[in-house]
């Protein structure tokens, strides 16, 4: 997932090898999709790949409490009881409020990055509630302050709905990112299949798959459909 180099953590090979060898370390990533797309099980499989490579990773949660998050992770399959246990990945609830003040939310993320400064990976899912009620301008300026963490070897991963941008805001925002997944639910026959689109990868050692079609199995967890299996 996080990568210094080509090699890819347990378990993740095939998932790597579709976005071009991994996600350079000191990346600012956007993962965006609609509910139900898969934006949280692909997170959970970023943090639980970044964390067998031997990364120091933060997963800030409006979604799940602590428990909650660890049970969703262990019915995927995806075991991190160990790396609680040393310390190496920390997992913070934030309460998102429906009505917030932009700039001060805004303000304490940045804030509880510069405490994580040591870890190499942290997540914030999601920043929905966030920027749906922020201006254009202060959604903006977060995260030209997120990449000047970024630029100190920090990867800050950042996941929100697709409806709390509009249209050109998230072509601003996607430009400013060195990463930029998007995630959608589409119908194949009598199925749905999730997709992940990966629409832009700044310094991937490889050329990157642009589609990426999945599923996601109780106790088995992420599994990558072909595309000749996925368009039958």
């Amino acid at each position: 997932m996080v990568a210094r180099s080509g090699s890819s953590p347990p378990g993740t090979a095939g998932w790597t090898r579709r976005w071009g060898g991994g996600i350079p370390l000191g990346s600012l990533i956007l993962i965006e999709g609609a509910s139900d797309s898969g934006k949280s099980v692909l997170t959970q499989q970023f943090v639980y790949g970044t964390s067998t490579a031997g990364f120091r990773v933060t997963v800030m949660t409006t979604e799940n409490t602590v428990k909650s998050l660890i049970r969703q992770m262990m019915s995927l399959n995806l075991d991190i009881i160990d790396y609680l246990l040393l310390g190496r990945l920390k997992i913070f609830p934030v309460k998102a409020q429906s009505q917030v003040n932009g700039a001060k939310t805004f303000g304490s993320l940045l804030e509880a990055f510069r405490t994580q400064r040591l870890q190499d990976l942290v997540v914030v899912d999601s920043v929905t509630t966030f920027i749906a009620h922020a201006p254009v301008e202060e959604v903006v300026a977060f995260f030209e302050d997120a990449m000047e963490y970024c630029s100190n070897g920090m990867t800050i991963a950042l996941v929100a709905h697709s409806y709390a941008f509009s249209e050109s805001t998230l072509v601003r925002i996607g430009s400013m990112c060195d990463a930029h997944l998007r995630l959608r639910t589409e119908a194949v026959g009598d199925r749905l299949m999730k997709t992940l689109e990966v629409a832009k990868i700044r310094g991937a050692q490889q050329t990157t798959g642009n589609i990426i079609n999945f599923d996601v199995d109780p106790g088995v967890g992420m599994r990558i459909v072909p595309f000749s299996r996925a368009s039958a």
